[in-house]
């Protein structure tokens, strides 16, 4: 282990000074290793057992030939997640999940596992005792149709004929975020349809439900008059479904799959996420397309590129997420300012630029009608959603090359065309959402379909901090109408104890860094009450070994302030960040938070952590994402000694 100073003081010898540097160099060597030929990063991203479990009821739901051995590997995997608890968590040491376990039982007993195991038995006393597999939430209960386990009475009913309504109307797909209709859209054919899994070994769970069991009619988001009012509107369509005319079912029906088709987005996927790849796989089997149609051998082919095969257990993951971790590992890789590291960001941004969504104008243009495309999205390709949080941080990394000690290549047309977009994109709040403009149509989370309440992508604090920062960062004037109309958003819903919430990241850490990175690069003043107030609360949760922990339960709607959880790589550095954005880089906090980072490293020189600290979905779907806690901390404790050195060639970065 490298000596390090003991926080408590500046450090003051260049011996100090080189220690660091020797980490910061350790860490870049490895991290260039990691680089893909083509000049890529990319980082395993995992969820919880949901999707690996999905996965394995989808193949028997097709009734392919098994895999037996990737069938065994997955076995191992849920099996090594389970909780103490009996259950599955949606993240590491998480209470459990009643979805999630009702659906890791069920493929493990697919898989082979005996119902009277240790393990499978501890599962299915777990979720009797909260109220069986009814309890469980829609999306489960949909699968548990599929296979014939629950009567489909019990699901929400949504007719096909939601994708022919004008877009005046109240309840419309343009209208919700776009993981949810591209998940809904095939799934509207299979629930106007109802197929029967295939399931060619016979496989059920009846005994996870109690006798009487019935299915919660109101989650806890939900408003009791909004759930009322949609209940009795559910009601009504299941009565009149039998009247509905078969012609405007038919019409509907093609209109689903034609929209499915046009959004395909070859071997990456419907929306480059597993459950809309899954849905139209299963969408397009039960239209009677043969596994070697076009359509349906491309969808398949998308979800077989997510398994993640190791030597003795595999997973699913949700989405891949390369545009995201070369951004990221580009930015930590230009703070280090290594030659070796100038040369290997240079390929990442060539790999990057091609990228860029110039032609297809996406879903996003129903609300924002004549704005040119410009953006990157988050996987490989996924045209038809491209997102703000990746254009911001992709434009910020083309604009910083310029000051790289590689070889330049000219980004000013591809930076323009991705900061129109983004200033296109902004929603009338003064904030950013991730994929949409002004998707705000909250009382949508109360429709019984939307138990999971992430329905919607509205303005979010993280989002907006990034984007901020992008336009400072070009040159943006911290006047201008845009500029003051963001700055004035985020004021405005930071919280009372200084922090700011993260949408996308864990937590309040995550979101309160986003935004003082911003608002740094916006030239706000750091004596400012509203950054005052940030700084004081990122000081005060510092952890007593001096890093920065946060747990995902900070999501919960009952959400009372800060709770103490262990330190983690990936947060330490976005705290470290955050103070430093407001100037900090004096303040002990940021010595101390140094040292756990100098003091926790991996065998390889980076950082390892299993806690999850990426955000899918608050309380439904969070992420672990592999590659957090390699480049963060890099970044953090290269730009912390670019400032003491006073050599930081520029301060107002908005990352």
């Amino acid at each position: 282990m490298i000596a390090i100073w003991d926080g408590t003081h500046m450090p003051a010898t260049s011996e100090e000074f080189l220690a660091v540097d020797a980490i910061i160099h350790d860490a870049t060597t490895t991290l260039l290793k990691q680089q893909r030929p083509d000049g890529h990063w990319v980082y395993e991203l995992e969820a919880d057992a949901t999707i690996p479990a999905e996965y394995v009821l989808l193949t028997h739901f097709l009734g392919e030939t098994p895999d037996l051995e990737l069938e065994r590997k997955i076995g191992v995997y849920l099996r090594r997640i389970q909780g103490a608890h009996g259950g599955w968590p949606l993240y590491h040491d998480g209470a459990i999940d009643i979805s999630a376990t009702v659906k890791a039982y069920f493929a493990l007993k697919m898989i082979g596992d005996d119902p009277d195991a240790p393990h499978m038995r501890r599962a299915r006393e777990a979720i009797l005792a909260r109220g069986g597999a009814g309890k469980a939430n829609v999306f489960t209960r949909i699968q548990l149709a599929l296979y014939g386990d629950v009567p489909w009475a019990i699901i929400p009913t949504v007719p096909p004929e939601l994708i022919l309504l004008p877009r005046w109307f109240p309840i419309h797909l343009s209208k919700m975020s776009y993981w949810a209709r591209t998940v809904i859209v095939p799934l509207l054919v299979l629930a106007a349809k109802r197929p029967l899994a295939r399931n060619p070994r016979g496989v059920h769970v009846k005994e996870l439900f109690l006798p009487h069991n019935v299915a919660s009619k109101r989650a806890p988001h939900q408003k009791w008059h909004w759930a009322a009012l949609f209940d009795t509107l559910d009601w009504v369509l299941k009565l009149v479904e039998p009247l509905w005319p078969k012609t405007l079912r038919r019409r509907a029906i093609a209109e689903c799959v034609r929209w499915t088709t046009q959004r395909l987005n070859g071997e990456d996927g419907l929306g480059a996420i597993y459950p809309a790849m899954a849905n139209s796989v299963m969408m397009f089997d039960t239209m009677g397309y043969p596994p070697d149609h076009a359509d349906r051998a491309t969808a398949r082919k998308s979800v077989e590129k997510l398994l993640v095969i190791k030597d003795d257990e595999a997973y699913c993951q949700p989405c891949v997420s390369p545009v995201w971790d070369t951004a990221l590992a580009c930015h930590a890789l230009m703070e280090a300012r290594m030659p070796k590291a100038d040369a290997a960001v240079a390929r990442g941004l060539e790999w990057l630029k091609p990228l860029q969504v110039l032609e297809v104008k996406g879903d996003w243009e129903e609300e924002r009608r004549g704005v040119r495309p410009g953006g990157w999205a988050f996987q490989y390709r996924n045209d038809y959603y491209p997102d703000l949080d990746d254009t911001a941080v992709v434009v910020m990394a083309l604009d910083r090359a310029k000051e790289s000690a590689a070889p330049k290549a000219d980004y000013r047309d591809a930076i323009a065309r991705g900061r129109e977009w983004v200033e296109g994109l902004q929603s009338k709040n003064g904030g950013w959402g991730a994929f949409d403009a002004d998707n705000c149509y909250h009382y949508l989370n109360n429709i019984p379909f939307a138990d999971h309440g992430a329905l919607l992508d509205p303005p979010t604090e993280d989002v907006t901090g990034r984007c901020i920062g992008m336009l400072a960062q070009l040159g943006e004037p911290p006047d201008s109408p845009r500029m003051k109309e963001a700055i004035a958003y985020l004021e405005r819903v930071q919280m009372k104890e200084g922090s700011w919430f993260g949408r996308w990241g864990v937590n309040y850490i995550y979101g309160t860094w986003s935004a003082l990175a911003g608002l740094n690069a916006a030239g706000v003043d750091a004596s400012s009450a509203m950054v005052r107030r940030a700084v004081d609360w990122l000081v005060r949760i510092q952890n007593a070994d001096g890093g920065w922990g946060e747990n995902c339960d900070s999501y919960k709607l009952d959400y009372k302030g800060y709770e103490p959880a262990p330190s983690t790589a990936s947060q330490t550095a976005w705290a470290l960040l955050g103070l430093m954005a407001a100037g900090e880089v004096d303040h002990p906090a940021v010595a101390k938070g140094v040292r756990w980072l100098a003091s926790n490293r991996s065998s390889d020189g980076l950082w390892g952590q299993e806690h999850y600290t990426g955000g899918g979905f608050p309380r439904v779907f969070y992420l672990r994402y592999h590659g957090y806690p390699k480049f963060f901390p890099l970044w953090a404790l290269a730009r912390y000694r670019n400032l003491k050195q006073g050599n930081s060639r520029r301060v107002g970065y908005g990352l």
